[in-house]
């Protein structure tokens, strides 16, 4: 179901040209993330916690967002104050920021990666729905916009190596801090959408929540955000632990970011060919491939060679995320959609992730832990083949 735009703020011209302030704010947000959550394991570490502790913290992110991006979305939807709930979250995520840098026991972390986590998750759903709204019958350009995300987060990985190598781990803090001032600044010009709802908010989530065909693809993401999540979490330790450098690992990202832009770039082609059901399982299947590449790496240049396929693991499966929440929605529901879509993928999937992994992690390693990680995805694989079949497939995105 696609979404007709009543009202956008922004400045008159096609939606294409709207889009440079949007581009601008992906890469901003991703180079600020690259900054950061690649390096929160490794400052966990030096901190002295185990693994388990880790896989808590790890953990807590998620689980937050789990509940807080769906809460937002709804609360932006019900009372058209999205651009107001866009810039209050980016300061709140900003400070959290600045005081986890300064937090150095688990007691004190917990309470602030949940606030950080709090204010984090609504920032893309909003974003992105309102991108899609701006795009109005150009949706299927929202990869090519996303791809400036990548972009950022390659840079800005190869930059935070370097200096966290050079000097040390504050510096990613920092980065993180400042990447977001400039977020800050675009979003307070950003074109952000304003559909009303066309129903009560709860008959529309009922009709959201029920539509099988939702739930089942909502499943299929879960199942592929807990691998991602096991892949990414715990990356830079299993580098660590094979010899790498900081500059390679920032390295690693940055590989890992070509394959997305490319991904991103060709993903309305490859959605109006291959239909949803083919895009998740072919997702799924490089996926495996990823996951037991990983375990069976003995080297960091092997696991540089297998970062290659992140983009068919995550840009391809993300852009069709994005798209089939925005056609499910039902009128003025969309960053609520979205918030549920976020949720699952980086809420849930998430949280599954770190904490089975960090359990993992400490039980028999990290090598075995990608490698049961694959074979949990290769599970999901085997269901979504059995039971997706009339997943619809996004078309005219």
């Amino acid at each position: 179901m696609n979404n007709t735009q009543d009202d956008t703020e922004s400045s008159p011209g096609s939606p294409i040209n709207k889009m440079l302030l949007p581009k601008t704010f992906y890469f901003f947000y991703y180079a600020a993330g690259a900054s950061l959550f690649p390096f929160l394991v490794l400052y966990y570490s030096e901190l002295g916690l185990s693994g388990q502790e880790i896989g808590w913290l790890i953990g807590l992110k998620p689980f937050t967002s789990l509940f807080s991006a769906s809460l937002w979305g709804g609360i932006a939807d019900a009372t058209q104050r999205h651009r107001q709930i866009l810039l209050f979250a980016i300061i709140g995520v900003m400070a959290s920021a600045l005081v986890l840098s300064a937090t150095t026991t688990l007691t004190t972390l917990i309470p602030v990666v949940i606030t950080f986590a709090f204010f984090m998750a609504p920032i893309i759903p909003l974003v992105d729905n309102s991108v899609f709204e701006a795009l109005g019958e150009n949706r299927g350009r929202y990869g090519r916009i996303r791809l400036w995300g990548a972009l950022g987060w390659g840079i800005t990985a190869i930059i935070l190596g370097y200096l966290t190598e050079t000097f040390d781990l504050s510096y990613s803090f920092y980065g993180y801090a400042l990447l977001m001032v400039g977020c800050f600044i675009i979003a307070t010009r950003l074109p952000i959408s304003h559909v009303h709802i066309g129903q009560p908010l709860k008959h529309g989530l009922k009709q959201l929540l029920g539509n099988k065909q939702w739930l089942i693809f909502l499943i299929t993401l879960l199942i592929s955000g807990i691998g991602l999540s096991t892949a990414h979490s715990y990356l830079f330790l299993y580098l660590k632990g094979l010899g790498a450098s900081k500059s390679l690992m920032g390295l690693s990202l940055a590989i890992a970011t070509l394959s997305e832009l490319l991904i991103f770039f060709y993903s309305g082609r490859l959605l109006d060919r291959w239909g949803t059901r083919k895009i998740l399982i072919a997702t799924l299947i490089v996926h495996v491939v990823r996951l037991i590449g990983y375990s069976l790496a003995r080297t960091p240049e092997q696991v540089l060679l297998i970062q290659l396929l992140h983009g068919p693991t995550f840009s391809l499966i993300w852009v069709a995320g994005v798209s089939y929440a925005n056609q499910m929605a039902p009128k003025g529901m969309g960053a609520t959609a979205q918030g549920i879509l976020s949720a699952t993928y980086f809420g849930l999937g998430a949280t599954g992730g770190g904490l089975i992994g960090g359990h993992l992690y400490e039980a028999i390693g990290l090598s075995q832990m990608y490698f049961w990680a694959g074979i949990w995805v290769l599970g999901g694989l085997i269901l979504f083949t059995l039971f997706g079949k009339k997943t619809n497939q996004i078309q005219s995105i």
